[in-house]
């Protein structure tokens, strides 16, 4: 244990992704909820975490109000997916400001390396889903302003710029919407996260010849587990463009509840992608 803390501190510890702004915790502090704070990620030795805004909950609930009324968002944040990213938005930057400078959101790679330089956890801001948005493509200069540097196009359902991975939703590919942010974030420099696309939308992004993709959290097919995990294909297209792929740690997508399971499928995503 001591040599894979030893690990950790001394090497670049890279997370794709954390959906803790949803659940509304103060991050400066130690939680005994979730996975992530600012303290527990520093003496895990994270160097890198990835912070996504969620704006929309599971298909066939539609509660996210109701989800964000129990976690005692404020009513402004509430009324519409774009002012809840907002707000998330808004709650990592006080974050930041309150961490005695170490976090900071990073949002070229200048940033992260000085971030590296001075032992500052750099934050990266994605979206979980492009219907935060709400059919404004001009939104996503405003995004990336914020600091926004990801976004994947859909999330648990489909929208109105694409399918979603999410069972018995139909593997539909993207609308002309779709193509219109996609060439958008192409124009920013946008990335898109590919982690909650069906097939088809894969198949999409895939044919855009410019477009910066990378998958935040998955399991790869050819280890087992569920239907969300990428295959072997996929996993070639995504490093061809220089993108990198996180392995999620959730027994479903895995095949197993074993840090053993874990290793099988980041070492069959090396295998096919190469370490880098």
């Amino acid at each position: 244990m001591g040599d894979v803390k030893e690990l950790h501190q001394r090497w670049c510890i890279a997370d794709g992704h954390a959906d803790s702004l949803m659940w509304n915790r103060d991050l400066c502090e130690r939680s005994t909820e979730g996975h992530v704070d600012f303290p527990r990620l520093r003496e895990a030795g994270v160097k890198l975490q990835c912070f996504t805004l969620v704006t929309r909950g599971f298909p066939f609930i539609g509660g996210f109000p109701l989800f964000a009324a129990w976690r005692k968002w404020p009513r402004e944040a509430r009324g519409g997916e774009w002012l809840r990213a907002l707000w998330q938005i808004e709650k990592l930057d006080a974050f930041c400001a309150r961490s005695g400078d170490t976090v900071r959101v990073a949002t070229t790679g200048a940033g992260l390396e000085d971030n590296l330089a001075h032992g500052r956890l750099s934050a990266v801001l994605g979206v979980e889903g492009g219907h935060a948005i709400e059919g404004k493509v001009e939104r996503l200069a405003e995004l990336h302003r914020r600091g926004v540097r990801f976004m994947g196009l859909t999330h648990l359902s489909n929208n109105d710029l694409g399918g979603s991975s999410f069972p018995m939703m139909g593997n539909r590919g993207l609308t002309p919407l779709g193509h219109q942010v996609m060439e958008q974030m192409a124009h920013l420099g946008l990335s898109v996260d590919v982690a909650h696309a069906s097939e088809q939308t894969l198949t999409d992004l895939f044919a855009h010849p410019t477009v910066r993709y990378f998958c935040s959290h998955t399991g790869v097919r050819a280890a087992g587990g569920g239907w969300r995990n990428l295959s072997d294909e996929a996993l070639r297209t995504i490093a061809q463009r220089g993108g990198v792929v996180g392995i999620i740690l959730a027994p479903v997508y895995l095949g197993g509840d074993t840090m053993d399971d874990v290793v099988r499928h980041v070492e069959h995503a090396v295998e096919v992608m190469g370490e880098e």
